[in-house]
């Protein structure tokens, strides 16, 4: 579960951005904070994995604050959500390592996906205990190629059964069938195996033939050098 914290002055926005938190799964909200001084407070208090900040806050400024949060709160990733448009804003921001940086106002899909965005790329990195350079440049580079728009999308293939199967492919650490991901899916075998295969092409995930107790073989899908 991750824990998210949010910063903004206008309790209008922050409980939209809670309604937003609230389609994404494995996520919770801890608080939201008002100002600096309550954000501050807040990451004191309680156990934060993201926090979604605000730059135009009431007492300091969201980038004046992000020194002391990367000080004090290290392994608190930030999401600058924000109405400035000042280049110079974006470049401070950065250069303190932000996840990312969202200009309002932002549409629920582009906030879900940011959030989903984030979740793999979270995921990815604590599923290896050794760094490679396979591992690297997947971080830095299919970890944020996994949200796809449907538009990208072959026909027959929708956006959230395949989030779906991308799921339950990655909690299989032993690999699925066609008629696991089916049951798991809740959908036919025919459907499990058009976005197995789809996975397949797109370099997602594997598969292979294994043979069983009594020596038929099956086949099976694999996640393919980590979490998606």
């Amino acid at each position: 579960m991750i824990n998210v914290l949010i910063a903004e002055d206008d309790f209008r926005i922050a409980q939209v951005q809670e309604q937003f938190l609230k389609k994404v799964a494995d996520v919770q909200l801890v608080g939201k904070a008002l100002n600096a001084k309550e954000t501050m407070k807040m990451l004191n208090e309680n156990k934060v994995d993201l926090l979604l900040l605000d730059i135009y806050l009431p007492d300091e400024l969201g980038t004046d604050i992000l020194p002391r949060i990367r000080e004090l709160y290290p392994t608190t990733d930030v999401i600058m959500i924000t109405a400035a448009t000042e280049k110079d804003m974006l470049e401070t921001s950065i250069r303190q390592g932000v996840f990312h940086y969202l200009l309002k106002p932002v549409t629920m899909e582009k906030f879900i996906e940011t959030i989903e965005n984030y979740k793999n790329r979270r995921k990815l990195f604590y599923s290896q205990d050794e760094v490679t350079q396979v591992f690297i440049d997947q971080y830095f580079t299919k970890g944020n190629q996994q949200t796809l728009n449907q538009k990208d999308l072959p026909s027959g293939v929708d956006k959230i059964t395949l989030q779906k199967v991308i799921e339950v492919l990655n909690a299989s650490n032993g690999g699925v069938t066609i008629e696991e991901m089916g049951e798991r899916m809740g959908a036919s075998r025919t459907t499990a195996r058009r976005y197995l295969e789809y996975l397949v092409s797109i370099d997602v995930c594997i598969s292979k033939h294994e043979y069983g107790i009594v020596g038929r073989p099956e086949r099976k899908y694999f996640k393919k050098g980590g979490v998606y």
